[in-house]
């Protein structure tokens, strides 16, 4: 929350103008009303962000101005500054949802010192509020690095960290961008702030803006009270924008100026809020190909690509395999309250030899369903569910093909063998679609088709029920 517009209720001319002339002097704007009545007029004109009242006025007096503000605008701080004061009103002003109580006289100095409070209480609420809806089941975010790739990579971020410069990762779904990306976050000098992230492909765009800007009460239907975006969570901290090829653009150009300027509107309301927040954007889309296609800005994508990253797929970096392997079934047992697992020989050639078209997200999956799936504590081949949905057709006849250049052509032929071409073209579509994430641009170019010809396949299928 940065509070900038703060409204003065006071019916003594004297003090009122006093208020005001603090509040400017600490550099926040200032508006003032004469009576409590008067204050809700001017909250359901305006907005602002903190409302300082006398306690003792005719009419709607300063406790009942608390209560009507707490009933219509709950997020509002209100604080009430009286020269009558007492501990059963102070305690009773709290009890109406007042945030703090001064007693005149007060001193500019002491109201900067209640409003720097009064931030960093509603930031450490909105923090936890937002850590608590991001919860979830997951692997921990350790990294696992025994690849000479990957040992690269981690080094490059070390040095990108020490910078605010928006870093863009770049990489096929499920290799662990957003690891890298908290990496990042965690060696730089703003570790201490919050590490605030976003999907920017599982949002419309009307959501995904009162997401990333907030909204005020009234902005549209169903915003019913005011609520902060992750730009003011991620102030004095770092923002994860994931898979930032999916915005539209519209969304592209405000972002562009929140990158630009530090500043922005929440949706519906007309005060500017300036942050200090470092960006890190990740997508598995080749985001020139998008700006070459129209689909992205060119400005927005260089704005971006201050400081670029590249993780490499799973495949190339095969020595880290085993080690995430034995990391998740150390993490899912301790989860399932039960000992850690060992893998045989054979489990362990398994892995070595899958082709993983869904990277570190498609093992931890495959280890996930083995630790569930495994008995006396061991991990064997038949624990392992490879390919889509953990699909055991995927293996064949107990034979792991991973289909590379170097695969025989004999095993190839064999694999083949005895199916429709129906059949096949729907594995190497859908096979495709995994690996590239679900990007149907980026598959079409592998298979050498159009996205068109893939969606209408697509379309087909489910209307025949042979996908979901």
């Amino acid at each position: 929350m940065s509070i900038q517009n703060v409204l003065i209720v006071d019916d003594d001319p004297l003090s009122k103008d006093f208020l005001v002339q603090a509040i400017k002097s600490i550099g926040f704007n200032a508006a003032s009303a004469s009576s409590g009545q008067e204050a809700l007029e001017f909250l359901n004109k305006r907005e602002f962000d903190l409302v300082l009242t006398d306690l003792r006025m005719p009419g709607t007096d300063g406790l009942e101005l608390v209560r009507e503000i707490s009933r219509t605008s709950p997020d509002l701080p209100v604080v009430l500054v009286t020269a009558h004061g007492t501990v059963e009103s102070a305690v009773q002003a709290m009890r109406f949802g007042a945030a703090d109580f001064l007693i005149k006289p007060v001193s500019a100095e002491t109201i900067e010192l209640v409003i720097k409070r009064i931030e960093r209480h509603w930031r450490l609420e909105n923090e936890n509020a937002y850590l608590r809806s991001e919860l979830a089941v997951g692997g921990g975010s350790q990294i696992v690095a025994e690849s000479e790739a990957m040992n690269q990579t981690l080094e490059a971020a070390g040095k990108l960290a020490s910078s605010k410069g928006t870093v863009l990762i770049t990489g096929e779904s499920g290799t662990g961008k957003e690891r890298v990306a908290q990496f990042i976050h965690e060696n730089s000098p703003r570790h201490e702030g919050p590490f605030i992230r976003v999907n920017c492909a599982s949002l419309s765009e009307q959501l995904l803006e009162s997401e990333l800007f907030g909204h005020e009460r009234g902005a549209f239907t169903g915003a019913y009270r005011r609520r902060p975006g992750r730009f003011e969570l991620a102030d004095g901290g770092t923002l994860l924008l994931d898979e930032i090829g999916e915005i539209t653009p519209a969304l592209q150009s405000k972002l562009l100026r929140v990158l630009e300027e530090e500043e922005f509107e929440r949706v519906g309301g007309t005060t500017t809020l300036r942050v200090d927040v470092r960006v890190i954007a990740t997508t598995n889309r080749d985001l020139p190909d998008e700006v070459a296609s129209g689909n992205f800005r060119e400005d927005l994508y260089y704005r971006l690509h201050v400081l670029p990253l590249h993780l490499a797929p799973l495949r190339e970096r095969i020595d880290d395999v085993e080690h995430l392997a034995y990391h998740f079934a150390s993490f899912y047992a301790k989860q399932n309250g039960t000992p850690t697992p060992s893998f045989t020989d054979e489990a362990v050639s398994d892995l070595l030899s899958w082709n993983w078209p869904g990277n570190v997200r498609e093992l931890e999956n495959v280890i996930q369903r083995a630790v569930v799936l495994q008995v006396d504590d061991v991990i064997e081949p038949d624990h392992l569910l490879f390919g889509p949905a953990g699909s055991t057709a995927s293996r064949g006849n107990g034979v792991i093909l991973r289909m590379t250049s170097d695969t025989p052509i004999r095993e190839l032929r064999n694999s083949l063998a005895n199916r429709t071409i129906a059949d096949i073209e729907r594995e190497a579509i859908l096979g495709t679609l995994e690996s590239t994430g679900g990007n149907k641009t980026e598959a079409a170019r592998r298979l050498g088709v159009t996205a068109r010809t893939i969606s209408n396949k697509m379309k087909l299928w489910r209307q025949r029920g042979l996908v979901a």
